[in-house]
């Protein structure tokens, strides 16, 4: 006979202790603010988002973006083939201007459209004539950035996601994912005003 709760008729196990691993700091940074927490997104041409990394809010923009771009992962039309994980194009504002990243792009066979910050300017012309040539920037295609902007305008628009009351980050980002599922890939493009 048994005291207690039988072992064999318990049931699975709770899912809260079965998670997946948590960062020591949970993604909450200390900047001018308090704490915080960076929401790094790539997104397409029409705003939805492929792509949903975290960071603490004093960590920079730029070590994020080659991790970022290797988690696109985009179904291929046709059979046999495996998903799309290259953009045709980067389009990023002066934050991710390091001469690394455009060589790491460069090597992916990714077009940059990144404006040059502007000591990077002045470093270049100071150098002369060895300085280098200036990377190319198309001004054009540059002006299709908001598109990202307005994504995140769209998805603060949910207020957990705006204000972040989850204490770990696994829980934020699922947060921004079903946001973006539900706000971006769920609705009708022609639903919008």
């Amino acid at each position: 006979m048994l005291r207690g709760r039988d072992v064999a008729t318990q049931g699975a196990r709770p899912n809260h202790k079965i998670l997946r691993p948590e960062p020591d700091d949970h993604a909450l940074g200390r900047s001018r603010g308090g704490l915080s927490t960076k929401t790094h997104l790539s997104v397409d041409r029409r705003g939805r988002p492929l792509s949903v990394r975290l960071t603490p809010g004093q960590a920079g923009d730029n070590p994020q973006l080659l991790a970022l771009l290797d988690d696109i992962a985009v179904p291929a039309r046709g059979h046999g083939r495996g998903p799309r994980r290259r953009p045709d194009c980067v389009i990023a504002d002066k934050a991710y201007s390091h001469p690394s990243t455009r060589i790491a792009l460069r090597r992916r066979g990714i077009r940059v459209v990144i404006p040059e910050k502007n000591d990077q300017l002045a470093y270049r012309k100071a150098k002369g004539s060895r300085g280098g040539r200036p990377p190319h920037f198309d001004a054009e295609t540059y002006r299709e950035r908001n598109v990202v902007e307005r994504a995140f305008n769209r998805l603060k628009g949910w207020r957990g996601i705006a204000t972040r009351y989850d204490k770990n980050a696994r829980n934020y980002r699922a947060g921004v994912i079903v946001a973006s599922i539900v706000l971006f890939w769920l609705t009708d493009p022609s639903d919008r005003p």
